[in-house]
């Protein structure tokens, strides 16, 4: 797979800054196929930086309902990547 298929997006919440600042860890949704090896190479080819370790977990889609119909949103795949120390990613730089 190719890097930018493995990494889809960076999520960005609260906690998720929490951990950037005080443990240098950085959240990716990534595709459900990909290991941890093929992650971590991907952010480091990505954004050029070296990455200590990468854990990964499977996120399961909450049960909606509208009325009597019921749904399911989708599964996801969620990787917690620790960067080495002296290491950054800014994704919103200058705002």
């Amino acid at each position: 797979m190719i890097s930018h298929e493995i990494i889809k997006r960076p999520l960005i919440t609260e906690k998720t800054s929490i951990q950037k600042e005080l443990h240098n860890q950085l959240t990716f949704e990534v595709d459900r196929r990909a290991n941890r090896i093929e992650i971590a190479q991907a952010i480091e080819s990505i954004f050029n930086v070296r990455v200590a370790s990468v854990k990964t977990m499977q996120v399961t889609g909450k049960i909606k309902r509208r009325g009597r119909i019921t749904g399911k949103r989708r599964d996801w795949k969620k990787a917690i990547v620790k960067l080495m120390p002296g290491e950054r990613i800014d994704f919103f730089e200058g705002v």
